[in-house]
């Protein structure tokens, strides 16, 4: 789970390299889902990502899951 750190200003989660809650970078990313050209405008999804700025460990989840 997700918590704000007041001492780094920042979001800390728990981060599956590192083993133990550490700050987190995270933004929100559209990804184009479809390879065909002609569709693709129609196939962008909004995905969490979030960076742990101790060792880099980037994670990536689908936010519609329709």
């Amino acid at each position: 789970m997700a918590s704000t750190n007041p001492q780094s200003d920042g979001i800390t989660e728990e981060c599956s390299t590192c083993g133990r809650n550490q700050p987190h970078a995270v933004t929100i990313e559209l990804v184009t889902e479809s390879d065909d050209d002609e569709n693709a405008s129609f196939s962008r999804e909004p995905y969490r990502v979030a960076e742990c700025r101790v060792c880099g460990e980037t994670s990536k989840t689908r936010m519609n899951n329709a």
